[in-house]
């Protein structure tokens, strides 16, 4: 029952979630209003209180220097998992692609269907820092933006809405006057997406038939007629003839 199969689904959502915050950018001016420097954000992957541990605390990457943790910064993290029985479809569902020699195709059975929550928070050391990475996203989301994704050969275009929960903003000002100031807001999103099954690959139906038996024909009885349909669909001819035969499509004896 259980196979070894990866679709990537989880990682490209946790990929293309990052990726539209990627580019935000905080500017800083002189007091006349003229641009001092622009600062492209950082963002990475973790957890919140990785980064306020390494903003707090003095690192030791290079010995004897210590460095203190760059501001501002943005990081996120998958919070929870959560099945979604309101976007539940009949598991029996097969989606397929299309065959590209002719002969077989990938398909795979009906996606399952989860909410993901994703945790993104915003690092800074000053107010006006904040209010800029939070006006470049904020305006986009209402609640919802919609990403599309490639899952895998078979479901190739994939939109997942990402919809924006909360924020929440907190600063630590306490403590004495070597303390660093810590701004930090936290935006809370849900991702309703799907989990696949593995691909699979059979063979394109091309012809098919069809028995029927004691069935009338203009009064005419016979125990079996033969209707067979090709890859262009049924019958498409002006009727029949006793005892004659209409190729291609359907035939009476």
């Amino acid at each position: 029952m259980f196979t070894q199969f990866y679709n990537e689904a989880l990682r490209k959502l946790v990929i293309g979630f990052g990726s539209l915050f990627n580019d935000i950018r905080v500017v800083r001016k002189n007091a006349d209003g003229t641009t001092k420097e622009t600062i492209r954000v950082p963002l990475s992957y973790g957890p919140k209180e990785k980064f306020i541990r390494r903003i707090q605390e003095q690192s030791s990457i290079s010995d004897p220097t210590k460095t203190l943790i760059t501001l501002p910064r943005l990081g996120f993290d998958i919070t929870s998992f959560a099945y979604d029985s309101t976007r539940k479809t009949n598991k029996l569902r097969v989606t397929s692609a299309t065959s590209t020699d002719g002969i077989s195709a990938p398909w795979n059975y009906s996606e399952v269907p989860y909410n993901i929550s994703f945790g993104l928070y915003a690092f800074t050391r000053n107010q006006d820092d904040n209010l800029q990475i939070l006006e470049q996203i904020l305006p986009y989301f209402t609640p919802e933006f919609i990403v599309t994704f490639k899952m895998n050969d078979v479901n190739t275009k994939v939109d997942v809405p990402i919809i924006l929960n909360g924020v929440n903003s907190t600063e630590e000002y306490e403590g004495d006057f070597d303390t660093r100031r810590n701004i930090t807001s936290a935006l809370e999103f849900t991702a309703k997406s799907y989990i696949y099954g593995p691909t699979k690959t059979s063979k394109v139906i091309l012809t098919s038939e069809v028995d029927i038996h004691g069935s009338n024909f203009d009064g005419l009885v016979s125990d079996a007629h033969d209707l067979r349909i090709g890859i262009t669909g049924g019958f498409t001819g002006e009727g029949y003839t006793a005892g004659n035969r209409i190729y291609g499509e359907f035939y009476y004896e």
